[in-house]
């Protein structure tokens, strides 16, 4: 039998749990176990020890090689596409610097955000099970509900650009089939509607999946899938400059007057598509909004923050490193010339069995990385649901279902409902706005301040009780407006791209 969905606990009357034949009702959110001495606090430890953890949950299971898994999964994603185009629009000097920049930043406020799981003590004190639990019982009040908006609007966010991101590959690989069937010859245009419909059908699959701890394997084969493609796009790059013998590329970037696809360059487009860069390289690095939903995965002990910390040292280090060589290799080989997606832009055209394997391993990777940041927003509607119409079996109750070679699935009619209802609503919205690199640079630039950032630098100040206008204090502050500054930048320039591609865009009629 599967384990029991974490969002939906059970009813308990005076210790035992009331069934009703083949449906369990659930009516009361799980409460860590309250000690009163140290006598009850042993013998809860030896209750829990064998099945439960310390707050009563079923026991975590999670390790350094899963979290690291769930990490890169969330990290190598479609953002690793666009960083040729970004450091084409940046140029040699400032692309790979901007690059490892951020990478020290998410870098630092990871680890500060790790120390924050647990209130109080690291290693006792009280779990925070999401991201906005963490912020609720270290800053509370207004700033909680502030987050939480941030936190939901971006995960529903990312799941639409990924959506987009997927199709796009979908279509890379029949178009690359046709490229090579007319020599280049027949342009190969068609509509991504299919395609995004096709992928959205696929994450209602598995968005029935009950709980967060139970995808740790999609992560992993996501993880396999990203560093499948992007060394794809690493040997075609390399292959591309020792084809050509030299390095393309500039050292500030695209130049003003120049002649691309969309046009000229005027220096108010080379403004908007420096700062859109900013954004698609703060999109890249986005995974600090699931953190505490994956350090709350992991066993323990050690500590859950020290396992962390060095799952997110080992996951930021070895992304940078392929970023870096994706990212450069990309624009070396195309110069001005990179595509927004270098494995779909067409700046490769062979082998095309070598890009259809790449772009599948994109699709692949995309549906788990989906469900990675989509499952904390699941949880969150599902517990507040069940609060709220406690008594209702449509919510609270679960059907159990045998599944030959798999066991039994608790069914719960309300999570069919509604995860559902989610997908289709993001398909539909990428359905409407189809925009790859202005989606990404508008996702990077929303999340990467508040999420990445601000909270977790704030939450450090109030755990860890640093003084006002100290040193410390100061440095922190600084950090933290200056990525204020270089968001609202990246906003800024990523909006105007929208605004640009709506001049010629017609709604689900989009094609490549």
């Amino acid at each position: 039998m599967l384990p029991r969905s974490r969002t939906l606990p059970s009813r308990i009357h005076h210790g035992a749990i009331e069934e009703r034949h083949d449906i369990k009702h659930y009516l009361q959110i799980e409460a860590q176990p309250k000690t009163h001495n140290e006598a009850e606090a042993v013998n809860i430890q030896s209750n829990y020890s064998k099945c439960f953890d310390d707050d009563g949950r079923l026991k975590r299971t999670g390790t350094f090689w899963t979290a690291t898994a769930h990490i890169i999964t969330a990290v190598i994603g479609s953002g690793v596409l666009s960083l040729a185009w970004a450091i084409a629009q940046l140029g040699w000097v400032a692309g790979p610097l901007v690059m490892i920049l951020f990478a020290l930043v998410n870098l630092y406020t990871s680890n500060l955000l790790t120390q924050c799981y647990r209130s109080g003590d690291p290693v006792t004190g009280q779990r925070n099970y999401t991201y906005m639990d963490a912020v609720k019982a270290n800053l509370g009040g207004k700033k909680v509900k502030l987050c939480g908006l941030i936190q939901y609007v971006n995960l529903f966010g990312i799941a639409i650009g990924y959506t987009i991101a997927a199709s796009v590959s979908m279509m890379a690989i029949k178009r690359s089939n046709c490229f090579h069937k007319s020599h280049g010859k027949d342009p190969c245009h068609m509509s991504s509607n299919g395609y995004m419909i096709t992928f959205g059908i696929i994450e209602i699959i598995f968005s029935q999946i009950p709980d967060f701890d139970q995808v740790w394997w999609l992560s992993i084969v996501a993880a396999v899938m990203s560093f499948t493609y992007s060394a794809v796009g690493l040997s075609l790059g390399v292959g591309k400059v020792a084809e050509s013998g030299k390095f393309k590329g500039k050292l500030m970037g695209i130049n003003i007057g120049t002649v691309t696809k969309t046009g000229l360059v005027t220096p108010t487009q080379k403004m908007w598509r420096s700062l859109q860069a900013l954004g698609a390289i703060a999109f890249a690095y986005s995974f600090s909004i699931i953190l505490v939903e994956i350090q709350d995965t992991i066993r323990s002990p050690p500590a859950e923050h020290k396992t962390m910390r060095k799952a997110t040292l080992l996951s930021v280090t070895v992304t940078t490193v392929f970023y870096l060589l994706c990212g450069c290799m990309g624009y070396a080989a195309f110069g001005d010339d990179a595509p927004g997606n270098l494995l779909t832009g067409f700046g490769f055209y062979n082998p095309y069995w070598l890009l259809d394997i790449a772009n599948l391993a994109i699709v692949v990777h995309l549906v788990g990385a989906y469900q990675v940041f989509a499952q904390p927003l699941f949880a969150f509607v599902e517990k507040w649901s069940a609060q709220r119409w406690s008594k209702c079996d449509f919510v609270t109750a679960e059907y159990e279902i045998s599944i030959p070679f798999c066991g039994v699935y608790q069914l719960n009619l309300f999570r069919v409902v509604w995860r559902t209802l989610f997908v289709l609503l993001t398909t539909i919205i990428a359905m409407l706005l189809p925009f790859f690199n202005d989606v990404v640079g508008i996702l990077g630039a929303f999340g990467f301040w508040p999420l990445t950032v601000y909270f977790p630098i704030e939450m450090y100040i109030s755990q860890k009780k640093i003084g006002r206008l100290t040193n410390q204090w100061f440095g922190l502050q600084i950090l933290s407006v200056t990525c204020l500054f270089i968001s609202m930048a990246a906003a800024v320039g990523s909006m105007a791209g929208v605004l640009l591609d709506l001049r010629t865009y017609k709604p689900f009629k989009t094609s490549y």
